[in-house]
């Protein structure tokens, strides 16, 4: 999955990174506000860590001007400001959640995992319905209740398709998902991911409209 990571700390934000990337995100990084409201213009993020004390523009002010475009992409806020005004200010703007540095990273990844499948409209860690659901929580694919692991990559893609099951999705939509800014994208890549987890789930869970896109099926 992708996220916007809006951190101004070079130490902090080139660890987080790091950290995310080997939690199988793919990153996006920007050190200042202006630069994330582009990026938040521009990009389909699966969520956003946002830090509060950016310079050019604070984070209060990036999110309420993404909320008030109707930009719904779940936020995260990491801040060291600990006064509780903050924390109300920033849910009342829009934040789905708030964290407080330091955090262990590990609850982190939980906190983005709890936003993205409220996103969802999942109270638990499955989304999908039918035969085909996945797991938001061990990566897994669960196909008529049988576990199969996913790599990182087939986890983000799968992920898109069943967020919006039936919709069409092109090609450059799920190499937005799927990769960050700087890595290769290889003209077929989508194709690849899509043949290698076929093998796993099926050949018609994931389905070719010819010139479009794929879509995964809405359950009956």
């Amino acid at each position: 999955m992708r996220a916007l990571l809006v951190e101004d700390d070079e130490m902090i934000g080139r660890s987080l990174r790091q950290a995310l990337e080997g939690a199988g995100w793919s990153v996006d990084w920007v050190r200042d506000g202006p630069l994330a409201q582009s990026a938040l213009d521009d990009g389909d993020y699966t969520c956003v860590l946002l830090d509060l004390g950016l310079p050019g523009r604070d984070g209060a002010e990036v999110l309420r001007r993404a909320r008030e475009s109707g930009d719904a992409t779940p936020v995260l806020v990491l801040t060291a400001r600990g006064d509780i005004e903050d924390r109300i200010h920033v849910l009342d703007l829009g934040a789905d959640d708030y964290l407080q540095k330091p955090f262990a990273f590990r609850e982190l990844l939980a906190r983005m995992r709890a936003i993205v499948r409220r996103r969802d409209g999942a109270a638990h860690s499955l989304i999908g319905s039918g035969a085909l659901q996945l797991d938001l929580t061990t990566r897994e694919v669960l196909q008529n209740g049988v576990r199969e692991m996913l790599t990182a990559r087939e986890f983000a893609l799968l992920h898109a398709l069943l967020e919006r099951p039936g919709a069409i999705l092109s090609r450059e939509q799920l190499e937005n998902r799927i990769y960050g800014w700087g890595e290769e994208v290889t003209s077929n890549a989508v194709d690849v991911l899509i043949h290698g987890m076929r093998r796993k789930i099926g050949p018609d869970a994931i389905r070719n409209v010819r010139g479009l896109g794929w879509r995964v099926a809405v359950p009956a």
